[in-house]
């Protein structure tokens, strides 16, 4: 798509030219999508833009990424506290792998009740911004420890 120029769009009707535009945004939108849903990374660095990635973020990416694909069964994740596992492990990866696969469940535990109930209700958040997953919350959610979700 980047080898069409402006002056291109100089003899399309003004109509012609908003209805390019609006084909190139939401083909702008899909490819983001489509990087989003192949790469851990790639969803965590659009859904938190401030996030500054380290080399151990890397690794872990690669290991949720071979996970996804089915390449790997099961991974422990031994950080330092403030290192971004539980932001990565308990939040950004099942959301991430639910709008992979919306009919998956997972089961997410935690030492305490509010710390799952907080978990839950981030991954809700990020489901239901509706941008990159193929998952939308069900109905109105009034418990944040289940939610239902229909794909």
């Amino acid at each position: 798509m980047s080898d069409i120029s402006l002056k291109d769009f100089d003899i399309l009707s003004e109509q012609d030219k908003a209805e390019a535009v609006a084909l190139l945004n939401r083909y702008e939108q899909l490819d983001k999508q489509d990087a989003c849903q192949k790469d851990f990374m790639g969803f965590v660095k659009h859904m938190w833009p401030e996030f500054i990635e380290g080399r151990h973020h890397k690794i872990i990416s690669e290991k949720f990424n071979k996970i996804a694909d089915g390449k790997l069964k099961r991974l422990i994740v031994c950080l330092p506290p403030r290192h971004s596992k539980s932001e990565f492990a308990s939040t950004f990866f099942p959301a991430w792998m639910m709008g992979r696969r919306g009919n998956l469940k997972i089961i997410q535990t935690t030492h305490t009740a509010e710390l799952a109930v907080r978990f839950g209700r981030k991954v809700r958040n990020i489901i239901d911004y509706k941008l990159i997953t193929k998952v939308q919350v069900a109905g109105q959610v009034i418990k944040t420890e289940s939610f239902s979700r229909q794909v």
